[in-house]
This record gives structure tokens, C-alpha cells and sequence, in this order.
């Protein structure tokens, strides 16, 4: 069975990667990277044992290339600009790559000879502002995205909705909340107040700056969530959305206290204005008891352990 991720370099892409190679199931497994970045380092140690092609999503004929040359039976699509405060910054190119690329990358299927599973991954970012008495956060719950990396999930979720239904083409759409875990990029903030910590040799030695630490947040390991997405790929109905959640609400500011605790260095904390969002999400909590029953999914790695393995990947790096 040949298998393509789309962005199998990033910090997702990277523990699918791992999982489906684990599972030692004899699975060709391809991955997309950018030609200009040529990002491996999370797939480094594994890459031999994966079949790399160069592939912009922007790029109709790149795609298309990728499709031929991977003749896939699966395909999980997790390239994307994923953070949301360079949305802001970089719109225009947040919403070719998530909703045009998926467009793209649909179109050249849809054409095509093979007609592969294809798993969308969109974001509980599509949920924007919810109601007090929605949470938690149903499938039906109506989609209020307030930024333009929600927006543009939005679109790609609905892309995928729209060739199930006009095409018959075998999507499934996900909606995973928060995701955390080693290799998250310092632009995420469990990494971002690790990385800083990592950085501190001695006791407030400089304070730890955080933007909004009133949030909650449905955190999850990253770990969990790839292992759903095989679920979710092999379990779940065509054409319809699931979300990926603990059900568990976590303010921003538990993370501090839980470094706090378990990182040996005493520090202040101070909030930088420029870690501010123009608008936030105040609550995003999931209810996912579809997709459990489902596919018998249960989140297996805690809250504290993710932080913990967020903290000493970090250490490791600087």
C-alpha cells in the first residue's frame, strides 16, 4: 500500500511518519517537502525509510507530478501555515497554501487514475467564537473563525466536503484541537515558555514572557493525535467531520505553573504585548465522543508528560 503525507517534515508529518514505520506493516511510505526549504531535520534519523519528493502546494504541476510518481492508496494532508499569529502578517500566502493547495491537491486526484483515501486534517481553530452553552465543542457546533489561518482551514475543510459530495472522492475531515508534544516549534506556545526556559542558566536570571495566559485550551498530544488519524483513515465515514479532543480545558497559565514546578528554575513572568492576538479564542474545548465511538480512540499521554517532553526536547536543543 503506498501512503503520501503531505508535509511529512514538520512536526506532525514527522510522528505520522514514525507511527506508520512502527506499525511494520510493509507500507511505501512517501512524503512531501517544500523544494526551497528542504526542511528534514525531524525525519533525519528515519528518511531512508521513506521515499521524498519535492512538492509545492501551490504549484498545480508539482502536484501532479507527486500523484504520478506516488500512485497513492492513502494520503494524509497535514502540509499547511499553521500558526495563527503569521496568518495575520502573511494572509495571502496562508491562504494559498491552506485552501488553494488543498484545491490543488484535490483537482489533481479528482483527474487522476487513482482514487486514494484522503484524510483532511483542518483545526479546532474553525470554531472561532463559541457560545458558553456550546462547550464542549460539538461537530454541529457553527464555525465563527476570527483569523485568517481559521478561515482558511475553514475553506479547506469545506473543499473537502464539497468533492466527497460533487465527486465521491473518499475524504474524511478532522477538526484535532490543540496539538503539543516534542518538536513543536517555538512559535507554539508550550514551546515557546520551554525554549525560554531552556534558555535560563540560573534563577531569575530573566523573565518569562508570555502574551495572553487566560485562554483555555483542549491540549493534545501529538503522539495521540497521529495514531488517530490512522483511525481515522481506516474507521470513519467519507464525507463527514470528527473531532480529535481530550475534552479537557487547560488554561495558558497552567503551563507556566507546571514548568514552574518541574523545571528547577525560578523565574518571573512578564507579558509582551507582541505575543498578542488582534482577537483570541477565549475557550476551545472539544467534545469527541463521535470519532471515539468510532474507532475506540482514548488520548493515551497526559498533559504534564507532553509538557515534560516539550521542556527536555528543548534543553536537548539549545
Amino acid at each position: 500500500m503506498n501512503i503520501l503525507i503531505t508535509g511529512c517534515g514538520g512536526f506532525s508529518g514527522s510522528h505520522l511518519c514514525e507511527y506508520l514505520l512502527n506499525l511494520n506493516e510493509n507500507h511505501a511510505i512517501y512524503g512531501t517537502i517544500r523544494g526551497r526549504c528542504r526542511q528534514t531535520t525531524f525525519i533525519d534519523k528515519i528518511k531512508e525509510n521513506l521515499i521524498l519528493l519535492e512538492c509545492d502546494l501551490t504549484d498545480y504541476n508539482s502536484i501532479q507530478a507527486t500523484i504520478e510518481e506516488s500512485q497513492p492508496d492513502i494520503i494524509f494532508h497535514l502540509a499547511a501555515m499553521s500558526f495563527v499569529p503569521t496568518s495575520w502578517r502573511a494572509p495571502q500566502e496562508t491562504f494559498n497554501t491552506n485552501a488553494l493547495g488543498t484545491i490543488n491537491l484535490l483537482e489533481v486526484v479528482r483527474k487522476s487514475q487513482f482514487n486514494p483515501k484522503i484524510q483532511i486534517c483542518g483545526s479546532s481553530e474553525e470554531y472561532g467564537k463559541v457560545n458558553t452553552e456550546d462547550i464542549p465543542i460539538k461537530e454541529t457546533c457553527q464555525l465563527n473563525p476570527l483569523s485568517p489561518y481559521a478561515v482558511s482551514k475553514v475553506m479547506q475543510d469545506l473543499s473537502g466536503y464539497q468533492y466527497h459530495m460533487n465527486y465521491g472522492m473518499k475524504i474524511i475531515r478532522t477538526r484535532a484541537f490543540n496539538l503539543i508534544g516534542p518538536r513543536s516549534g517555538e512559535k507554539i506556545v508550550s514551546a515557546n515558555f520551554a525554549k525560554q526556559i531552556a534558555s535560563m542558566k540560573s534563577d531569575y536570571e530573566k523573565p518569562l514572557l508570555v502574551g495572553d495566559i487566560s485562554s483555555i485550551r483542549d491540549f493534545n498530544d501529538v503522539r495521540d493525535i497521529v495514531r488517530a488519524y490512522w483511525l481515522a483513515i481506516n474507521k470513519c465515514d467519507y464525507g463527514d467531520i470528527y473531532n480529535i479532543a481530550t475534552g479537557i480545558g487547560h488554561r495558558i497559565s497552567e503551563i507556566v505553573d507546571i514548568y514552574s514546578r518541574i523545571s528547577s528554575i525560578k523565574f518571573a513572568i512578564k507579558q509582551d504585548k507582541s505575543k498578542l492576538r488582534p482577537t483570541d479564542v477565549t475557550v476551545l474545548i472539544g467534545d469527541s465522543s463521535k470519532f471515539r465511538e468510532k474507532t475506540g480512540w482514548e488520548p493515551q499521554i497526559s498533559f504534564e508528560t507532553s509538557l515534560q517532553d516539550v521542556l527536555s526536547y528543548w534543553r536537548n536543543q539549545i
